[in-house]
């Protein structure tokens, strides 16, 4: 063979991967294409319906981490929950929009806890704790944090001079503890709930719903963003109120051993069958219960929100949760 018949055949081979290769890239990309237009799609269609919606914006230049501030703002103001100087827990709390909005209508003197499974940045002002808090652990976590009223106050800036230093700080603080104990007794000597009726929390918030499994390389986005893995209902909507329930009922059994009688408790749920079923408990500890949607949120969305106003002191745990009681009789 030639060179130039060596030459042909390299050119005719060339050419043939050439042909290969621009083949399978007419193949493939219209797949590759599709996927990418859907996804882009749903993205665009989502800022879109953000960009327009009215309650977003304002969230934007309020500096709330969410629109759902507006909610609990709307709640607010139609039934006066909150006032200076209160304790607030919110349960379920990153971003962190209804902290904010407690934190805000609390001051001067206020204290709100966040609890919730997603790391999320606090908002000032705001202590939080992150863990699960459908485990028993977590929640005897938060009454022990709670148990002292002083805990998670802001302290004037005037309390402590430069002069003094950290040592007169330890000593104010091992006095105040001290003196606590006098009153209240031990921590760990103290029981775990706040009994019949006793608490030390003004207003409870619930705002939980199950997040989405943390996957791959989103941790970074899930610490700066934890509302991406928040409120993502699964279509389902039995489903979904069944879940919610079930969260809920965890709020309030948390609401009856930490509130004070007279305190208040919020939650959010999906409407669905035994949505009245858990508005009869309500009922039962709280003087008034109403449901409320308030106009921030979406027309298209199954959420609503009980509030449950001024909590009654004398009502057994027993007659709220019943299958508790029927639960120790099936271990004895």
């Amino acid at each position: 063979m030639n060179m130039n018949s060596l030459s042909t055949l390299s050119s005719l081979l060339s050419l043939s991967r050439q042909a290969f290769a621009t083949s399978r890239s007419i193949n493939l990309s219209p797949l590759c294409f599709s996927r990418r237009h859907a996804s882009s799609s749903s993205s665009n269609r989502w800022r879109e319906r953000q960009a327009a919606d009215v309650f977003t914006r304002e969230a934007a230049v309020r500096k709330y981490k969410s629109r759902a501030a507006f909610k609990l703002i709307q709640i607010n103001d139609q039934h006066r929950i909150f006032r200076p100087g209160q304790s607030i827990v919110d349960l379920g709390f990153a971003p962190g929009s209804w902290s904010q909005v407690a934190a805000e209508l609390t001051k001067p003197n206020g204290r709100v806890i966040g609890v919730d499974i997603i790391p999320a940045q606090p908002p000032r002002g705001v202590s939080t704790i992150q863990g699960n808090f459908l485990l028993p652990q977590i929640q005897q976590y938060v009454r022990e944090y709670l148990r002292n009223p002083d805990r998670g106050r802001c302290r004037p800036q005037s309390t402590f001079t430069d002069e003094a230093g950290y040592l007169a700080r330890e000593r104010q603080v091992t006095i105040d503890e001290e003196r606590y104990e006098e009153k209240h007794g031990k921590a760990e000597e103290l029981s775990q709930g706040g009994g019949e009726g006793e608490g030390t929390v003004d207003v409870v918030l619930s705002d939980m719903w199950e997040p989405l499994p943390l996957t791959g390389n989103t941790w970074k986005r899930s610490f700066s963003n934890p509302f991406h893995r928040m409120m993502n209902t699964s279509g389902n909507k039995f489903r979904d109120h069944a879940g919610s329930m079930d969260l809920c009922l965890a709020a309030l059994s948390f609401a009856y051993n930490t509130l004070k009688p007279g305190g208040h408790f919020i939650c959010k749920f999906y409407q669905g069958s035994e949505d009245k079923s858990f508005e009869m408990r309500l009922k039962k500890l709280f003087q008034k219960v109403h449901r409320e949607k308030p106009e921030s949120s979406r027309s298209q969305s199954k959420e609503s929100f009980f509030v449950a106003l001024r909590r009654k002191g004398d009502v057994p745990r027993r007659e709220i949760f019943p299958e508790e009681v029927a639960e120790e009789e099936e271990v004895d």
